[in-house]
């Protein structure tokens, strides 16, 4: 039962079979490398696609960002093309007046001023005087065009570098006066004039200074900083959902929308990268959860594959060797050629042996295929455990009559009785008194067999002096058509089929069946079956 392959024992009469078995060898079919490059193929195919519908996802998202600020702005450009054509026809009809305390005043036509207190300038002769060295910055710019600029009051944008200013002039003879304008004046007056246009969400209009280019000045360090400053700037400033920049001389500024609440495209993109997320999340778990289930059937469908061809090989090896022997034994009668009844009495006894062998064979088989399929019966009843004992020892004793071996029987006395159904159970004790025999050497055998209590179980227990189990082998001696490979087990005939059978037989009375072994130093098998009520 523990080998990899039987064969049968080696005697006189038996001899020419053991040529034929010899080149008889169980190759397993390639159904598990099959399986391997199928699973493999499976997960190829599943892993491409998935990771090409995440980076679609992905390019999704950032489409969606893309076309919730197109949509913005598109809502948007109705309101700022109205009011990038207001705000400069309101600041072209103002005018400049001197205040109390000396300085200039930029006042619009409704008497509002928008001019910064601190902004005054005056450029005469090339030179130019204000308090703002900024703004005397970018008036530079303005010295060589003096002479040009109208006598009314104008209001135009200055830029130096990525500063911008808005200020309003005017020329008297050679002298130009004028003033900066504020920015909070500037907003104050842009929340004026969006005043009873309808928003779908809380913004604010304001006046910001166009980006300029400075890339390309500077060299490559100037150009790197340049862009690390960009970066910060989009990835920590406000969000702009729309701007259009203003038409000359206004050209340095762009009125922009801000939000004053939730950014509507970050709410909008994080609400999509959470559906994703989510959506993403419980497709890799269906997905993770198809291919383990998938890889588990076609394991299972594989191996199933593999024992079927293996059951078959094994079945067919094991009914061809005791047919063998019985139809040599049966042709040998038929030519008449054992004259002496002592030869005739042996080979009568060798035909007995092989048709028990055979009848064994087919009935382990049987009672495998209705465990099974399920039909196997137990027919149970409240048993004295000195009962099932008595039985399985005397099946055995009558099977082994005659052969060299010290069976020592050991029944603990006021055992409560157990439930079970006499023959199977019996029929399992009987499989671990043969496996003892026959995995014990072929002298001096000493096998045991023990029955006790053990809290509200009773133990039936049969030790052997035999090779005893590795610890590797020890789980699986209980798998079907499982025999260990040594040389003890290959002399030894057997089906791989006994010890899963008592395993099933006692589990389903509600017991387990437990083995403990260490090579070359014998083997204890258990059956542990529920007490009954005493």
């Amino acid at each position: 039962m523990w080998g990899s392959r039987p064969c049968p024992t080696n005697t006189p009469s038996t001899r020419p079979l053991s040529r034929v078995d010899t080149g008889f060898v169980l190759r397993p079919a390639p159904v598990i490398l099959s399986f391997r490059r199928t699973f493999a193929l499976l997960l190829l195919l599943i892993v491409l696609p998935s990771a090409g519908l995440s980076g679609f996802g992905i390019v999704a998202i950032i489409n969606e960002r893309a076309a919730v600020e197109k949509r913005l702005e598109a809502a948007w450009r109705g309101t700022l093309a109205d009011l990038s054509a207001e705000v400069p026809r309101a600041l072209n009809g103002g005018r400049l007046e001197p205040a109390d305390d000396g300085r200039l005043a930029f006042l619009l036509e409704d008497d509002q001023e928008v001019s910064d207190p601190e902004g005054t300038f005056h450029v005469e002769n090339g030179l130019v005087r204000t308090r703002d060295p900024q703004l005397a910055e970018a008036l530079a710019a303005l010295v060589p065009e003096a002479a040009s600029l109208p006598t009314v009051p104008t209001v135009f944008s200055l830029a130096t570098g990525n500063r911008a200013v808005m200020v309003a002039a005017e020329r008297q003879g050679t002298q130009v006066r004028g003033v900066r304008l504020s920015g909070i004046a500037l907003d104050r007056l842009l929340a004026d004039k969006a005043q009873g246009r309808a928003t779908s969400e809380p913004v604010l209009f304001t006046l910001l200074p166009v980006p300029r280019d400075t890339t390309s000045e500077g060299g490559l360090v100037n150009r790197l900083m340049s862009e690390v400053a960009q970066a910060r700037q989009n990835a920590l400033g406000q969000p702009v959902l729309a701007e259009r920049v203003l038409s000359p001389p206004l050209q340095d500024f762009r009125l922009v929308v801000l939000p004053t609440g939730e950014d509507p495209i970050a709410s909008a993109s994080t609400r999509n990268r959470a559906v994703y997320g989510v959506l993403l999340g419980l497709f890799y778990l269906t997905l993770t959860f198809g291919v383990v289930y998938t890889g588990r059937v076609l394991y299972r469908e594989a191996r199933l594959s593999r024992m079927k061809t293996d059951f078959v090989s094994l079945v067919s090896h094991e009914l061809r060797t005791p047919l063998t022997s019985i139809r040599m034994f049966i042709e040998t009668l038929a030519l008449g050629r054992f004259k002496d009844p002592a030869q005739m009495q042996e080979v009568l006894d060798l035909l007995t042996r092989e048709t028990e062998r055979l009848s064994d064979l087919i009935e382990r088989v049987l009672d495998w295929a209705r465990i099974e399929s399920g039909r196997k019966v137990y027919q149970r009843e409240p048993l004295p455990v000195a009962d099932v004992v008595d039985a399985a020892v005397a099946a055995f004793r009558a099977q082994r009559l005659g052969d060299d071996m010290e069976l020592k029987v050991e029944v603990e006395r006021a055992l409560p009785p157990v439930e079970v159904d006499r023959v199977a159970v019996a029929g399992a004790l009987l499989n671990l008194l043969q496996n003892a025999y026959k995995y014990s050497g072929p002298t001096n055998r000493k096998i045991s067999l023990r029955a006790q209590r053990d809290g509200r179980h009773v133990n039936l227990s049969v030790e052997d002096n035999g090779v005893g189990i590795a610890r590797k082998d020890r789980k699986r001696i209980f798998e079907r058509f499982y025999r260990v490979d040594n040389l003890l087990t290959r002399k030894t005939e057997g089906s791989g089929l006994g010890l899963a059978i008592s395993k099933r037989i006692v589990e389903a009375h509600g017991g387990r069946i437990t083995v403990q072994s260490e090579p070359g130093q014998g083997s204890r098998f258990t059956l542990q079956l529920p007490a009954g009520r005493s």
